[in-house]
């Protein structure tokens, strides 16, 4: 007879009371869970932490709702079980890699800014490895020069994505160059705040590039392909007038419709000026030395 460990047996004793037991989503039972093996990080910089109530509660994630508070109570029942990603495209060894796999890469908190086209930022602790890790496994050729990631499509756990007219095409796709993605700072993220990611934070498993709008941050990735020609990302398609591809934080570039100047953190009263690459200029100005940063924002 297998005997239940006390301490998910005090959990699930928890949730109960609660009243939670057929309420809580999958994805929030493996958040409670599963436990992430990770070397923290030391804070050099000293960056102020956002709030955690706050950074898991103010998110975009369309496929579930454009209203924001709307989408984090429809993650609440996000399903991740037996996710999968599936690798192809201009690599030796495509393959498909379950969270087991990616959790197997060695684990690292990062605290990085994060900073929103919408001109709201704040400071994440995330957990995750090295996407550079990930392209060694899969031994990708050199006739790649971009990446392109897919989210997940599945209209029953996404209310957008089932709507009449949905919001924006999907599913969700964005991309890198292959010297963006193999930059050391350029994240998988499995987590943050010490814990796994909730559905609305992208569970299981999401792209974090720090010196770029949070758009680039594609979400509940399942699909990965590294191709020859550069992909359309799915809001330069959608407008490319306002969302270029390479989606740099650039303060000397306003959005269409409104200054890119200044933004505001999360949990704060008064703004502050943006900084250039949100700050990472000294680690990634040298990839677009010689662009045009006033187009290729």
């Amino acid at each position: 007879m297998n005997i239940t460990p006390e301490n998910l047996y005090n959990n699930r004793r928890h949730f109960l009371k609660l009243g939670a037991g057929a309420l809580i989503g999958t994805s929030l039972i493996q958040s409670k869970l599963m436990a992430l093996n990770f070397t923290p990080s030391e804070n050099a910089q000293n960056l102020k932490i956002s709030d955690e109530k706050v950074a898991t509660n103010y998110v975009n994630f369309y496929e579930f709702s454009t209203d924001k508070k709307r989408a984090v109570e429809l993650a609440k029942n996000f399903n991740t079980n037996g996710w999968k990603i599936e690798i192809s495209g201009e690599v030796e060894e495509p393959m498909t890699l379950t969270m087991q796999d990616l959790l197997s890469f060695p684990l690292e908190e990062r605290i990085y800014r994060f900073r929103c086209v919408e001109t709201w930022s704040m400071v994440v602790p995330w957990v995750g490895f090295e996407l550079r890790a990930l392209i060694e496994k899969c031994k990708v050729k050199s006739d790649a020069k971009f990446v392109k990631f897919t989210t997940l499509f599945d209209k029953d756990q996404f209310a957008d994505q089932a709507s009449f007219f949905p919001t924006i095409d999907y599913p969700y796709v964005e991309g890198l160059r292959m010297d963006e993605a193999i930059h050391p700072l350029t994240l998988m993220a499995v987590g943050m705040y010490k814990k796994p990611l909730l559905g609305q934070n992208g569970a299981p498993i999401r792209l974090v590039v720090p010196w770029k709008y949070g758009f680039k941050s594609i979400k509940s990735i399942v699909k990965i392909e590294f191709v020859k020609d550069q992909p359309k990302s799915t809001w330069e398609l959608a407008n490319p007038r306002e969302y270029g591809f390479y989606a740099n934080v650039n303060p000397e570039v306003s959005h269409p419709r409104w200054s890119q100047a200044n933004e505001r953190p999360l949990g704060e009263f008064f703004t502050k000026p943006t900084l250039m690459f949100n700050g990472y200029g000294k680690e990634v100005a040298h990839l677009y030395k010689d662009m045009d940063l006033k187009v290729n924002f």
